[in-house]
């Protein structure tokens, strides 16, 4: 009966040993996983950080406003002023009087449920 304890006990320390080398090695390559992670999210933030700015410089008012005056001909683009802009006084909203009369009016029901 000790011999099979014996056994049985080896054979459970062996699967332990066994499940903790692979317990090792999966936690081993999730750590390098996520580094790598990382470094992509790093490497894509620094891109990102670039674009920001490739963007901001393009989009320079003083270039724009040369851009649109060299291509003036075929775009017809102009610079804004304060003139093109309205005062909510001067918007000509419908009046209230000037609504449709609802004809054809169409009745709507709920579904009658059936009777038991």
């Amino acid at each position: 009966m000790r011999s099979f304890l014996y056994v049985v006990s080896a054979m459970i320390v062996i699967g332990l040993a066994f499940w903790a080398y692979r317990e090792n090695y999966q936690t081993q390559d999730a750590i390098s996983e996520v580094s790598r992670l990382k470094r992509e999210i790093k490497r894509q933030k620094q891109t990102l950080a670039i674009l920001k700015a490739e963007w901001a410089y393009l989009n320079r008012p003083e270039r724009l406003r040369d851009l649109a005056m060299l291509n003036f001909e075929r775009l017809r683009l102009l610079d804004f002023t304060p003139k093109q802009f309205g005062k909510i006084d001067q918007i000509s909203f419908p009046s209230v009087a000037t609504a449709l009369p609802i004809t054809n009016s169409v009745e709507v029901s709920a579904p009658q449920e059936a009777s038991q």
